[in-house]
């Protein structure tokens, strides 16, 4: 591990993993991810520590959380990950604290592998479940079981984890308010400390979206859908999963998730918060506050593109599995955001935390004051009943939350 004195200038990091790579690809995941070979698999990694190892300007950061993501992080063997985790160690300097997430499906990880895990330093697990219900499962195309669940989250708590996620997903199309009921029961019973649950988008380019999207369609029109639950199942899936999680002593934080006191997802607090952040892998995105020029190093480089100016960028790496594997990053999108650009992103990811967004931190951040820039908007969402302004923050209230997405493009200038 690199020795580095902390300086108080230094400033927080989030790096994201991105591994593309699962067992079989779910009917309903438009995710950059699919099923690879062992070979494949290790010229990946090969890739992807050239990739870490030419991050520029790492003596700016200290880092603060690790997410690996996908695809399905734990279908590799442990040791890469281990590998991974040196790596980062060498080249950057963490926070004592750091939070470290690995995204595991259930039945691709034994005590073993995830033992393993907690030695490299991996301190979080977020476990894809998705339903109880293994008629569910199969009908999502998830290649595990409830059994497999249940195997794999005992094995994660006898192997030391003691901050654990659980992925759920409701408005599946066959499924009843009760049967989302019993998978909630059963996962409460567990007691993980943090729940992700989402309600099913059909994405296009996915199976489901031939299969269902005119049923989708349908609903959107206020139709009876024939095979999707109604809009008022899904409201009262939405309502049930609010009240028994908060009955349980849980806190809704964001949109979709919920944790028990101290265990928040930080990184993706970070996330909403506008934090940098370096994503690593195939298709991965970036934030970065870059400061000086980085000149294209010659063809190898694994930042060939030129930065022109300093300021705020977001950056794409290219999702050509080809030219990723030959550390070709001569695709890779630099785009510089404007003041403008940063204002409602900080706005529209802001207001998913359920405590909303500081009025004082956007003054901080863009030397004016929020009614200069959102005066009109603002009334015209409190008179709505949208939005709560109070004690210097701003957040969206209960009706708000349930219309959140038409509330948050009120903020696109």
């Amino acid at each position: 591990m690199k020795s580095r004195m902390i300086s108080g200038k230094m400033k927080k990091l989030e790096l994201y993993l991105h591994i593309p790579f699962c067992a079989k690809k779910c009917a309903y995941c438009d995710f950059l991810s699919a099923p690879a070979g062992r070979k494949t698999q290790e010229a990946y990694i090969e890739a992807l520590k050239k990739e870490i190892l030419a991050f520029p300007e790492k003596e700016k950061y200290r880092v603060s959380t690790v997410f690996f993501g996908g695809g399905t992080p734990s279908i590799l063997e442990a040791g890469k990950i281990s590998e991974i985790m040196d790596l980062l160690h060498q080249e950057f300097l963490f926070l004592p604290d750091a939070e470290v997430t690995i995204e595991c499906n259930p039945g691709t990880a034994d005590f073993h592998k995830l033992a393993e895990y907690r030695k490299a330093g991996i301190n979080r697990l977020s476990l894809g479940l998705q339903s109880s219900k293994n008629k569910e499962l199969t009908l999502l195309g998830r290649i595990h079981t409830w059994e497999d669940f249940f195997q794999t989250y005992e094995a994660a708590c006898k192997a030391g984890f003691v901050n654990i996620n659980v992925d759920l997903m409701s408005a599946l199309p066959g499924q009843s308010v009760q049967s989302w009921r019993e998978t909630l029961e059963a996962v409460l019973a567990l007691r993980p400390q943090h729940i992700s649950a989402y309600s099913l988008i059909i994405e296009e380019g996915t199976s489901f979206y031939e299969t269902y999207h005119e049923d989708d369609e349908r609903r959107s029109r206020g139709e009876k859908p024939q095979y999707l639950p109604s809009e008022e199942e899904e409201r009262k899936m939405y309502c049930m999963t609010e009240e028994m999680l908060a009955e349980a002593g849980m806190e809704r934080y964001e949109i979709s998730n919920y944790a028990f006191p101290g265990f928040v997802c930080r990184h993706n607090i970070g996330y909403w918060n506008g934090t940098e952040y370096a994503g690593f892998g195939l298709g991965a995105s970036s934030l970065l506050q870059l400061s000086k020029r980085h000149e294209k190093n010659g063809e190898d480089s694994a930042d060939a593109a030129v930065v022109k100016d300093a300021g705020w960028y977001r950056i794409k790496n290219p999702d050509c599995m080809e030219a990723y594997l030959k550390g070709d990053f001569s695709e890779r999108e630099y785009e510089r955001l404007t003041c403008k650009d940063r204002m409602e992103e900080f706005m529209f990811l802001g207001l998913r935390m359920i405590k909303g967004i500081s009025e004082k931190e956007f003054e901080a951040r863009f030397g004016k004051k929020i009614d200069a820039v959102y005066k009109n908007v603002l009334e015209r969402q409190q008179a709505l009943g949208l939005l709560e302004r109070k004690e210097g923050r701003i957040r969206l209230t209960s009706r708000g939350l349930d219309v959140c997405n038409a509330v948050m493009a009120e903020f696109l200038l």
